[in-house]
């Protein structure tokens, strides 16, 4: 199997403030966690700058020249209470963006079998009109319109587990039967949404909130008896991972209890899911994570099960 490993500088140099927990420590960490690791075979790739125009696959064109056109010059701009921009920030977006929609493209031309996308800003709470949760661009709903405008798929899925849920992405998706959103996440908790009883406007959205100390068994269960059956009968011809590591038990901003290990579980199983519905075909993106020792550790354990597809 081929992985490829897309990241950029610039992702590293978007820089919210001093005491923010999106802070450029986190990239750093995965990437010395994964060169640490020395796994052979992972393709490092150069994420290239993306566009506004691919940005406006999932936003409105005068959202995306609003962020942009906002970028502070010196100093730091709040979009929200969360989410801050600084001069890097544009161009972390931006290749944040190239990251994906590169990945989609390799793995649509047979060139690799996965890809994992080590970029921030994260995306997954970015609705299509509003920054919020330390997210500007949605960066997943950007790869799945990529894939079904550029290389003509009609069915695409997103499943998301982090621990926050992925409001934003729930959102561009609703009332598309074309795309596919499952996610796991503690609740209740920020951003208030995901409740079982959010389905979407065609079926097509499936979530498994955890009650606050949940851990393995519970993960595990939900994925099993949840994710997956839905997964399954929508049958997509690609799958995307929001690939947030912020459930583990040593991070500090939410209440999950999951281990290094249940990361390398996830990625087995939502790879094996792949093999079995669409070719192996799978892009993971980084969301969220805070502690930086359990991230770099479960990043390497989700990218080591990539590896062993």
């Amino acid at each position: 199997m081929t992985t490829c490993y897309y990241t950029h500088p610039a992702c590293v140099e978007h820089d919210p403030g001093a005491y923010h927990p999106e802070n450029p420590g986190r990239l750093r960490a995965v990437n010395a966690a994964l060169e640490a690791a020395v796994l052979d075979g992972l393709q490092w790739r150069e994420a290239p700058r993306g566009t506004p125009e691919q940005a406006a696959l999932a936003h409105p064109a005068d959202y995306v020249g609003f962020v942009l056109e906002n970028i502070p010059q010196t100093g730091q701009l709040a979009f929200d209470g969360d989410t801050v921009a600084s001069p890097a920030t544009g161009e972390a977006a931006l290749r944040a963006i190239g990251a994906v929609t590169a990945a989609v493209d390799a793995v649509m031309a047979g060139e690799a079998d996965n890809a994992f996308c080590g970029v921030r800003p994260p995306g997954h709470h970015a609705e299509q009109t509003r920054a919020m949760g330390f997210c500007l661009f949605n960066n997943v709903a950007v790869a799945a319109q990529h894939a079904r405008h550029e290389h003509g798929l009609d069915r695409v899925a997103v499943v998301d587990f982090d621990v926050h849920h992925g409001n934003g992405t729930q959102a561009i998706f609703w009332d598309e039967p074309e795309l596919f959103f499952a996610s796991t996440h503690q609740m209740p908790l920020y951003p208030g949404t995901g409740s079982a009883e959010e389905r979407g406007a065609h079926d097509n959205i499936v979530n498994a909130p955890l009650p606050p100390s949940a851990g393995s068994q519970a993960f595990r269960q939900a994925i099993e008896e949840t994710v997956l059956p839905g997964l399954t009968a929508f049958a997509p011809e690609l799958i995307l991972v929001s690939a947030g590591f912020d459930a583990h038990k040593d991070d500090p901003l939410a209440g999950l209890n999951f281990e290094d290990e249940d990361y390398a579980w996830v990625t087995e199983r939502l790879v094996g899911a792949a093999a079995e519905l669409c070719d192996g075909r799978l892009i993971s993106t980084l969301e969220g994570g805070y502690n930086h020792d359990a991230l770099g550790r479960s990043c390497v354990a989700h990218v080591k099960a990539l590896m062993a597809a």
